[in-house]
């Protein structure tokens, strides 16, 4: 008896042409889900899969213009820049910086509008907010942790800072990770009916009851890691600079422009 495989050949097929159009149709949201800031969109498709074909697990966020016509910067998870040339060939580690007319770090500069862009999406009443009496020039959101020595000394700060006209915005970031005792007080002063005498309590290095309720804290700490808080405090000014560790109060004030 001759069997008749073309059914079974089309069958395969078909199911061929099916998983490719899915893979095919999985890139292309990848891909889509990466801006393309300045370039075109052929331009973005073209560079990433050329760079991640040799690194897959490179975290792209947007493929952006640059001065230089053969280059583009590639913004990653975590607040790094590098950039690449267009054939993905090769790629560059640091930052690009313009020297005429003046001397601008082109990369800080593109990170800290996604940091202030990241930073505003947060809800008003997910911070703890100290707020000036008077009139408020501008606000830092500072990532915070309560047992952190410099957020203590920050924290004695914060009267300066509004008298100043600064309002200082605090997001949790529990340094030691979650399931951890200091996290378990972070979670108790954000589930405090006060906020602000909660934290302010922790940072005097004496204890608070012990709450649980519905809280930020672990959004709070996967955004600080966005935007590349590695240590705390770490404070982001409302430009979306970012200001590694502590500073006293008038050098922080000259550092964000408020005199």
């Amino acid at each position: 008896m001759k069997l008749n495989f073309a059914p079974i050949i089309v069958i395969a097929s078909l199911i061929s042409l099916l998983l490719t159009s899915s893979v095919l149709q999985a890139e292309d949201e990848e891909l889509n889900r990466i801006e393309a800031i300045g370039v075109s969109v052929q331009t973005r498709d073209a560079v990433v899969k050329a760079v991640t074909a040799k690194l897959p697990d490179l975290p792209v966020l947007a493929v952006v213009k640059t001065p230089l016509p053969e280059m583009v910067s590639l913004e990653l998870e975590g607040g790094q820049t590098i950039y690449a040339t267009l054939d993905g060939k090769y790629i560059l580690s640091g930052d690009l910086y313009q020297l005429d007319p003046e001397v601008v770090n082109l990369a800080e500069g593109r990170r800290s509008l996604r940091r202030a862009e990241l930073m505003a999406k947060v809800p008003a009443e997910e911070l703890v907010v100290f707020s000036p009496e008077g009139e408020t020039k501008t606000f830092i959101n500072v990532f915070t942790d309560v047992d952190c020595g410099y957020c203590r000394k920050l924290h004695q700060e914060v009267p300066e800072l509004n008298a100043r006209g600064i309002e200082v915005r605090y997001l949790a970031y529990p340094r030691a990770g979650f399931n951890t005792p200091t996290y378990d007080k972070i979670v108790s002063a954000w589930c405090a009916k006060d906020r602000q005498t909660a934290i302010t309590t922790l940072k005097q290095g004496d204890d608070i009851p012990a709450r649980q309720c519905e809280n930020p804290v672990e959004s709070h700490y996967q955004l600080g890691q966005q935007v590349g808080v590695t240590g705390t405090p770490a404070i982001v000014s409302a430009s979306g600079m970012l200001l590694p560790g502590y500073m006293p109060a008038d050098k922080l004030a000259d550092a964000i422009g408020v005199n």
